[in-house]
């Protein structure tokens, strides 16, 4: 290919694929993407580099962004915050990356972002969850594309707001996103005058659940609340439906993936959570967006994919609009930014850089026509009632 230098190939060999549509000659838009493509959290890395990856191509197949193509250099983080730091460094001072992408872990977002005014970088995020990043840690070069985790428990307790259920366990992973969201959740349920029993988390990587899942029964709970994903979500699914947890409690997540229903199969079903993507969204967009994907990788594109696929969406529409990558330029293009996407509007808040978009929940159903089970659509909630206030994590009302 035209264009590729000994430094190109070598990160594409040693990281992943790196998206290079030029011609000679051209200078690219280069976009840094730092993500865990090892450990526990490849999986969601590994959508989140395709949900890039096929970003770029289309974009480069109209043109590109300012008449110059997108280049992708993505690193493997293998999920440690402290290699996080090193890879995007790397590809900032090496690669001459002004635009971040990846860092699957909310860890690792919280760990580089206090460096990107000294990098003159700006990261667009799509995945992160923690509240904080658009909250109590918020720097000026970082924006949230994606559902945060606040928005998604916010749509759980909304749904769970004339439910049935009186009494809450929760268990979330050991790390800022599991901690954050179950943090918003026992807000949530406590507001609602009902009973928050508990919690426990557990480290990421755990193989062996039967001592949560033997407390959860013991809790006296009526439902059970999951901030679960990658390898850890699939354990504890499979683990609960072989002690037949469901049987006792109803199981609600912060997020449901099509990654986690394969990984779990039947055990999946009855699933009741919020949904950052599906591809049963409704709308044009979505199924416009759905019948490329398919074509292109003859599947249905999951949730992580979905939400980078917005977040390009996003980052180029800041970019058009300043008509530059540099960050003095393009952080106030980005305030206030709004499109059109696959979840509907979305609107960057200048105030907090999250972006404002509706809440979704899903039950995993089988469905005639589908090998697998899927997640189908059971309720919407508008952007107004699940975004927080400006650089907040908890909700009034």
């Amino acid at each position: 290919m035209i264009g590729l230098n000994r430094r190109t190939l070598l990160a594409s060999a040693l990281a992943s694929p790196v998206v290079l549509r030029h011609a000679l000659g051209d200078t690219p838009i280069k976009i840094g993407m730092p993500v865990a493509l090892t450990g526990p959290g490849g999986e969601i890395g590994a959508q989140m580099r395709r949900g890039a990856e096929f970003w770029a191509k289309h974009t480069n197949a109209k043109g590109g962004l300012l008449g110059r193509p997108i280049e992708l250099v993505i690193q493997d983080t293998g999920g440690d915050p402290a290699a996080c730091v090193r890879k995007a460094q790397d590809v900032v001072e090496r690669d001459g990356c002004r635009l971040l992408y990846g860092m699957t872990y909310s860890s690792e977002a919280l760990a580089v972002v206090p460096k990107l005014a000294e990098w003159n970088a700006i990261f667009m995020s799509s995945v992160n969850g923690d509240g904080r990043l658009t909250g109590s840690s918020l720097v000026p070069n970082f924006f949230r594309a994606n559902t945060s985790g606040p928005m998604g428990t916010r749509a759980v307790s909304l749904y769970l707001r004339p439910a049935a259920y009186k009494g809450f366990f929760a268990i979330g992973m050991d790390y800022a996103w599991g901690h954050n969201s179950i943090g918003v959740f026992k807000d949530e349920v406590q507001r609602a005058g009902k009973n928050f029993i508990g919690d426990v988390y557990s480290p990421i990587g755990t193989k062996d659940f039967s001592t949560y899942i033997a407390k959860i029964r013991q809790s006296g709970a009526d439902a059970c609340f999951i901030v679960m994903q990658g390898d850890d979500n699939a354990a504890f699914l499979s683990q609960a439906k072989q002690y037949r947890l469901s049987d006792k409690v109803q199981l609600l997540t912060e997020v449901v993936d099509l990654n986690s229903i394969a990984a779990t199969g039947e055990a999946a079903v009855g699933l009741i959570g919020s949904s950052r993507y599906s591809f049963t969204f409704p709308g044009e967009a979505n199924a416009e967006f759905v019948e490329m994907w398919k074509k292109e990788y003859k599947t249905v594109p999951d949730t992580f994919e979905g939400e980078q696929w917005q977040a390009g969406l996003v980052l180029a529409a800041g970019i058009t609009k300043a008509g530059s990558i540099d960050a003095d330029k393009l952080r106030p293009a980005l305030e206030n930014i709004e499109i059109d996407s696959i979840k509907g509007h979305v609107k960057i808040r200048a105030c907090d850089h999250q972006g404002e978009q509706q809440g979704f929940m899903v039950k995993v159903v089988k469905k005639e026509g589908f090998d697998k089970p899927i997640p189908e659509l059971i309720s919407t909630f508008a952007a107004d009632r699940v975004t927080p206030g400006c650089g907040k994590m908890t909700y009034d009302s």
